[in-house]
């Protein structure tokens, strides 16, 4: 059994890490109305934290809840400003500890990770598998409400397996008891993904080192499987599903399904083939959408043209990975000339 962590609960609640935590939960939003007022205040607002953190009594404060539309609805809880610095302490000192356990090829949430080396990934994975094989196969999975779905006491169970400071779990069972729930993580919060991270983990483990799997892939709670063969990953389908449903709790999307590679995999917001990566059609008409919008409010002298600028600049961040020149024209043409 690997050896338990002990002993983080000083280094959380340290000035230092408190002081580092505030300056990461203010990145890109520190013109928020939260962050100013926080800021007006900082040391007395950190030390506040600080002391309640090591006397016991700190307790987070109610969730905003808001939807989003895009890509999908979705309910965003996310914590108050205040709440997001002690995230920010916890995902510091823990997050490294899950990570050095978690397969290679999970890329969600991730240092040195992402959708962009997802991508190519899934692209090296199906130019390996057609040069072994020929024929590829692709089993591709969804997690049906994923956060929502995610019980408490499992998660706990699982973090327990790596972490013995008393402190700190009492830390992280405060924070999901102030859910008012039994199960769901609230998907705006940082600890939520490292704890969904966690949560997948054994079905990571399950695929790559009992089933002896080499070409799969996760990005958060969308995964995939490659092989020569239907039928193999029909099987696997199975195993896959009663695992979820009895370890996790947990049950897949109507949309998993199996597919010949040579149709392309839609995954971690690009649509992949082994010779060639593309945007995704939705990622660039809502990029237009969106660029459409700023550039209303900017000649309504409404926003910066920083703003616009930044928006535009994120699109193309995003396109310079795949072949999309047809796409950025398009959704450049929307700018004005001036």
């Amino acid at each position: 059994m690997a050896k338990k962590i002990n002993n983080l609960w000083p280094k959380i609640i340290s000035w230092d890490c408190l002081l580092y935590s505030w300056r990461q939960a203010r990145k890109g939003k520190r013109y928020k109305p939260a962050a100013m007022e926080f800021a007006q205040k900082w040391e007395e607002n950190l030390l506040n934290i600080h002391n309640h953190l090591i006397w016991g009594t700190w307790r987070p404060m109610p969730l905003s809840t808001f939807p989003v539309f895009t890509p999908k609805y979705r309910i965003i809880e996310a914590p108050a400003f205040q709440d997001r610095i002690v995230h920010h302490a916890m995902y510091a000192h823990l997050e490294p500890v899950f990570d050095r356990s978690f397969i290679f090829d999970s890329y969600a949430c991730r240092k040195n990770k992402g959708i962009h080396r997802a991508a190519f990934r899934v692209q090296n994975f199906l130019k390996r598998a057609h040069r072994n094989w020929g024929q590829v196969y692709v089993l591709q999975g969804d997690i049906a409400s994923y956060f929502p779905s995610i019980l408490h006491g499992r998660l706990l169970r699982q973090i327990a397996k790596k972490i013995k400071d008393r402190r700190v779990m009492q830390l992280w069972k405060m924070l999901l008891r102030s859910l008012n729930r039994q199960k769901g993580l609230p998907i705006g919060a940082l600890v939520s993904q490292l704890g969904a991270n966690i949560y997948l983990d054994a079905m990571d483990h399950l695929i790559k080192d009992e089933l002896g799997e080499k070409y799969y892939t996760r990005y958060m709670d969308d995964w995939l499987l490659l092989s020569p063969s239907k039928s193999h990953l029909w099987s696997r389908l199975e195993l896959i599903k009663e695992f979820l449903l009895d370890d996790l709790g947990l049950s897949l999307n109507p949309k998993t399904r199996i597919f010949p590679a040579k149709q392309g995999v839609d995954f971690a917001g690009y649509r992949v083939w082994r010779s060639h990566i593309l945007p995704r059609k939705r990622n660039v008409a809502a990029a237009r959408r969106r660029i459409k919008k700023l550039v209303r409010l900017y000649e309504a002298r409404k926003i910066a043209l920083e703003t616009l600028q930044g928006s535009t600049a994120s699109f193309l961040g995003y396109s310079k990975h795949c072949a999309a020149n047809y796409a950025v024209e398009n959704v450049l043409k929307e700018l004005p000339s001036k």
